[in-house]
């Protein structure tokens, strides 16, 4: 299985925005992650539909949608307009999770289910044949900059092996706190989708995506 970089946008400086997008891609990450934010699910607000529709075409990354908002199903035909190829929804944003991710496939994009840090990765058991990712919190959305929590080690590795039970390889993203000092630790786990904003766009952003992708490289 392929690991995969994700640099969150979310970090990245909005005045220069498609100049940083496109040097995470010359310097090896294949996804770019987009993290919306509705003031209601998460306290924070982020961007949406509008700056999506603006990168759409910029990148031949894979645009990868984290939609942290409140019953999703209301946005997921908008977002797959505008480009989105994966749209992450929130278990615990749901009314009817499996009609919210039939809904993303109907617009032709993979789907993904993420769960906050207390909720019980088990959960997930009844959507792991119908997503094709799942994304791991290993801080509490809303906010950029958080430490990684530990306990996010135990739930990947608990995610992987729900997976390799029913012989289902799929991706296992995992979001929050991810540096090149603490990488290899998640790989190890179980996950092969890694989410970073600070760690690749605090600093030298070619460096800082290199770095990762030797670490990444390195576990596949």
């Amino acid at each position: 299985m392929k690991n995969i970089l994700a640099p969150s946008i979310l970090s990245a400086d909005f005045k220069v925005l498609g100049d940083q997008i496109c040097r995470t891609e010359q310097s090896g990450a294949r996804y770019i992650h987009f993290d919306v934010m509705d003031g209601i699910f998460v306290p924070s607000i982020s961007f949406g539909m509008p700056v999506l529709s603006s990168i759409k075409g910029l990148t031949e990354q894979v645009l990868d949608v984290h939609l942290m908002v409140t019953e999703p199903v209301r946005y997921v035909e908008e977002f797959a307009k505008c480009g989105a190829d994966i749209i992450t929804v929130h278990l615990e944003a749901c009314e009817d999770l499996s009609a919210t991710i039939d809904a993303i496939h109907r617009c032709g994009a993979k789907a993904g289910v993420s769960v906050k840090p207390k909720t019980p990765v088990e959960e997930l058991a009844p959507y792991l044949d119908q997503a094709e990712m799942f994304l791991v919190m290993s801080v509490e959305p809303g906010f950029g900059g958080q430490e990684f929590i530990p306990e996010s080690l135990e739930r990947i590795r608990s995610l992987r092996s729900m997976l390799d039970e029913r012989g289902l390889e799929k991706d296992i993203e995992v979001d929050g706190g991810i540096y090149h000092s603490n990488v290899a630790e998640v790989l190890r786990a179980g996950a092969n989708v890694i989410v970073s904003g600070s760690g690749v766009y605090k600093g030298n952003i070619e460096d800082n995506t290199q770095r990762f992708m030797e670490i990444l490289k390195s576990y596949e």
